[in-house]
């Protein structure tokens, strides 16, 4: 309990310490590079160490900050956001729900910092921002994308949304997967119960988006996942169900229906 409170204590403290800091810097730099800056390197290290997460990073060899990529992976947690800031080494944006820009403090600097917002509940302006998206990245800004849409309960890979590999598509940038073990007994999903431990990830080669056709987003998905899942159970992770690769229009975490008499496929697909 007494961990729990430190940490809640200094991520609000921090935070807003932090974000008039990230403004600030605006000034010096319109791209907002500066101010993610502050993000990875004193925001994020600061709440891996409050928190006990023991950061492994596996697969550095794969990031070419000299272009523009999309990093896309699972999500187990909400300490995901401050380890893959520290995993990797670029400026990274989120993709993020519109919801989330107007949150005090950290939806103001997710804003000043040039995260990108879609309106998962408006699908015109959903393909809209994306589109929009899809040029910022092709004039520098490398993006992180979470797939699945929310985190997963017990850490296997959820089916995917298709939204990041349409953006992935329109935009023609090398896609990364990334998978992050071990976050999820950090700080399990809707709960700020802590327990110091050992945050693993691995980002993988990236993908040519190029050798796709421009509708061919769920092709390119079942691709990145399958990356996912092999690079979970590398890290000795549950890995997911294979054969439930996508999920369903306008949910999160739910694949599109099987057949009943179907069973359920373990983590390996078998």
């Amino acid at each position: 309990m007494a961990r729990n409170l430190f940490c809640m204590l200094v991520a609000a403290l921090w935070l807003a310490v932090l974000v008039p800091l990230a403004a600030l810097l605006l000034l010096f730099s319109p791209k907002g590079n500066l101010s993610i800056w502050v993000a990875r390197r004193l925001w994020a290290p600061v709440l891996l160490v409050a928190g006990g997460a023991r950061l492994r990073v596996f697969g550095l060899e794969n990031v070419d900050p000299s272009r523009p990529t999309i990093y896309a992976s699972n999500h187990q947690s909400t300490i995901d956001i401050p380890c893959l800031l520290r995993a990797i080494p670029v400026n990274l944006r989120f993709v993020a729900k519109k919801q989330l820009r107007w949150v005090p403090l950290l939806g103001w600097y997710m804003w000043l910092a040039g995260f990108i917002f879609v309106d998962r509940g408006n699908h015109r302006r959903a393909i809209a921002s994306l589109g929009a998206a899809a040029k910022r990245i092709r004039a520098g800004t490398n993006i992180i994308v979470y797939p699945e849409g929310t985190r997963s309960p017990d850490g296997r890979i959820l089916p995917f949304k298709k939204g990041p590999f349409a953006l992935a598509l329109k935009a023609r940038v090398p896609i990364c997967p990334v998978t992050i073990e071990g976050s999820g007994k950090v700080m399990p999903k809707n709960t700020w119960n802590i327990t110091p431990g050992e945050v693993k990830v691995m980002i993988g080669k990236p993908i040519d988006t190029t050798s796709f056709g421009e509708g061919d987003r769920e092709s390119l998905l079942r691709v990145v996942r399958e990356r996912i899942i092999d690079q979970s159970l590398a890290l000795g992770g549950k890995g997911g169900d294979r054969g439930d690769a996508v999920a369903a229009r306008g949910l999160e975490g739910v694949g599109v229906a099987r057949p009943a008499e179907q069973p359920h496929r373990g983590a390996t697909g078998s």
